[in-house]
């Protein structure tokens, strides 16, 4: 079992927020809001979800490949956030559109189809937000 990931956020300045992810190598990220509360120094919480999205799927598809032999040339994922107010007027989340664009060669894509229809079930990210994910906060 993997250990839990650790992840802090210390605030810089208005909204905007060095993220340190406790592992060695990995540099700090800045966050930030938009320019209505923030500078838009950095992204803010819903592209980091579409990031954190479009990079799982994408190296759990990558890893399928490579397990069956397909040479991959070049890979490229969009993902859309689509946000909308909710009942209360508060902005959500509605729905997440992923497209990759997966460039193999010809003599390989008879491999594809298996993984094609297996690899979502293997992104921790996807399937975590897909099934819903239960948040303990505690504020001290």
């Amino acid at each position: 079992m993997p250990k839990p990931a650790l992840t802090k956020l210390t605030l810089i300045e208005d909204f905007k927020f060095r993220v340190t992810f406790e592992v060695k190598g990995i540099p700090d990220l800045i966050v930030d809001e938009p320019t209505l509360n923030g500078e838009g120094s950095g992204p803010n919480p819903t592209r980091l979800l579409s990031a954190a999205i479009g990079h799982c799927l994408s190296s759990s598809l990558l890893f399928c490949l490579q397990k069956a032999r397909v040479k991959v040339n070049g890979m490229e994922t969009s993902v859309r956030a689509n946000v909308e107010r909710n009942m209360e007027g508060r902005l959500r989340i509605t729905c997440l559109d992923a497209q990759i664009h997966l460039d193999v060669k010809e003599e390989d894509k008879p491999r594809l189809p298996r993984c094609l229809q297996i690899f979502e079930n293997y992104c921790t990210v996807t399937q975590s937000v897909t099934n819903g994910i239960k948040i303990n906060v505690k504020i001290t």
